[in-house]
């Protein structure tokens, strides 16, 4: 299948309530790295302390600098999380899928959010506050072993962004956030990899600290040397594994 420049393959449909259910909602809290151990019945109990809400595209979640006092699930749509520097520049620190969590609680070291979330597509959230998650945790012990490994993992991560942003090339940078959105978000045809989220050319700027003439540069030459296809809010990786080859491996 090709995909035209000139059209999307994206669908664009208003959220449904059956997108917050309950079947919904347990399913993709179940996806949480630290509810992933949990049975059924504890996510039940789990669930009754969480809210629903629908945000609508481009609307904020939070905002970089208020106090902390929400832990979010994405549970349907997508969240970006935008870090805003003293230099006044956005850096796009990550794109989160259903499953995912975000925002921060003074249990978990944030007096603070550290960034700013919105909603990259008409999503629904869950949040939990500070007592509400406490209860949680002293019910299930396991959840507070699992935090300490979880906040380890992503100041690892943290920092081997940090290590991108500061000695990879560009195209490798790139290349990387490519990947990444094709396994979180990708749908695998005979063709390649779609990416079913709109994913701007400042949206991969903004993740790879560079301009957005520079990511459209780039994204032009992986287009032509037959490695991604593009169009106005989608992106499809025609050969990943060459992709991975020719700018993320060295030697």
């Amino acid at each position: 299948m090709k995909y035209s420049r000139r059209t999307t393959p994206l669908k664009q449909t208003e959220i449904q309530g059956h997108h917050c259910s309950v079947d919904v909602r347990l399913e993709k809290l179940s996806k949480v790295a630290f509810f992933r151990e949990l049975q059924q019945e504890q996510l039940d109990k789990i669930n009754e302390h969480f809210r629903a809400a629908h945000i609508q595209k481009g609307e904020p979640v939070y905002h970089q600098g208020e106090e902390a006092k929400q832990l979010f699930v994405v549970v349907h749509g997508a969240v970006k999380l935008i870090h805003h520097t003293t230099e006044g520049k956005d850096i796009l620190m990550d794109l989160l899928k259903p499953g995912e969590y975000f925002g921060g609680l003074p249990v978990l070291g944030d007096e603070n959010y550290a960034e700013t979330a919105y909603a990259q597509m008409t999503s629904c959230v869950l949040s939990i506050g500070a007592v509400d998650f406490e209860q949680v945790l002293h019910a299930n012990p396991s959840v507070a072993v699992n935090l300490i490994e979880i906040t380890t993992r992503r100041l690892k991560q943290a920092r081997h962004r940090i290590h991108q942003f500061t000695t990879w090339p560009v195209e490798k940078r790139i290349t990387s956030v490519l990947l990444m959105m094709g396994e979180k978000f990708g749908e695998d045809r005979k063709d390649g990899i779609l990416i079913q989220v709109p994913f701007s050319r400042k949206d991969l700027a903004d993740m790879t600290g560079t301009s957005s003439e520079t990511a459209s540069r780039i994204m032009r030459t992986f287009q032509d040397e037959g490695l991604i296809r593009s169009g106005r809010g989608w992106v499809a990786i025609s050969d990943a594994e060459k992709l991975k080859q020719r700018y993320i491996s060295d030697g």
